[in-house]
């Protein structure tokens, strides 16, 4: 694995398993032999994960810890991240540790066989083992029949929580980026393929720590009514091929409305 890897793991209320959790991933990269970070933002945590991340800052060199006062969401605390990144390779990989990241490898290797420059992880690839609650996965398959319907991508899974991109991806997609929150994931990637960037999908191995999903109905009704509006300003708004236009007229507060 060549270049610098930069970890970015936004936390929110994982006192329980943070800190096994952290040297799980630092353990793995040193496995791996290669040079990383790990950059990890804690989103307005009520638990007291700040703190135990913040005590691990001073134990792991490779640790690079921030915080959001409130929870701001998932989005948001990426983006944070980022800024703090210096890796050729960004890596999103969630807290929970649901997806191990030696699976970080499997996505790196697909990147390098297909020249891709985004590959992310795919519950839907045929090859993948997943084992997470019944109504996640319903959640999960209704969501990819929306995503279906409304874009044309080229990839089946958007929110599963571990992918790996090239570092010039982002710096090209975050500034066109609206959402914060439940449909962030989606909108980036929307906008990475509209760049033109190749995405592929990588099998998965996910195992559920938690025997009860932790989604909420409203969480879910956010989540469609966000992509409704990534929807709205690719084909009918046309915004994010006239943000600038958009931004001259002042409109850009307008257009928040409708993602919220």
């Amino acid at each position: 694995m060549k270049g610098k890897f930069s970890v970015v793991i936004p936390v929110y209320n994982e006192a329980e398993r943070i800190e096994k959790n952290l040297e799980e991933v630092k353990k793995t990269f040193d496995e791996f032999g290669c040079s990383y970070e790990i950059i990890v933002v804690d989103d307005g945590s009520l638990d007291g994960s700040y703190k135990i991340i913040k005590d691990l800052e001073n134990k792991f060199s490779q640790l690079v810890v921030r915080k959001n006062t409130r929870n701001f969401g998932k989005g948001r605390a990426l983006k944070k991240a980022f800024k703090y990144t210096k890796g050729d390779w960004i890596v999103w990989l969630d807290a929970d540790l649901d997806l191990h990241p030696y699976q970080i490898r499997t996505l790196y290797d697909i990147l390098v066989l297909n020249e891709a420059d985004v590959v992310i992880g795919s519950k839907f690839h045929p090859n993948s083992k997943v084992n997470y609650p019944l109504r996640r996965k319903i959640i999960s398959w209704g969501y990819y029949f929306l995503i279906r319907i409304l874009f044309n991508l080229p990839c089946r899974d958007t929110q599963t929580g571990i992918k790996l991109f090239r570092r010039e991806v982002l710096e090209k997609v975050f500034p066109r980026i609206l959402v914060k929150k439940f449909a962030f994931d989606l909108e980036v990637l929307v906008n990475a393929h509209h760049l033109g960037f190749k995405i592929s999908e990588a099998p998965v191995c996910l195992n559920s720590q938690r025997k009860f999903s932790r989604i909420k109905l409203r969480d879910i009704f956010n989540t469609f009514w966000d992509t409704l509006a990534v929807w709205y300003r690719m084909y009918i708004l046309k915004y994010y091929d006239r943000i600038n236009y958009y931004r001259r007229k002042g409109l850009r507060k307008e257009l928040k409305r409708v993602r919220r």
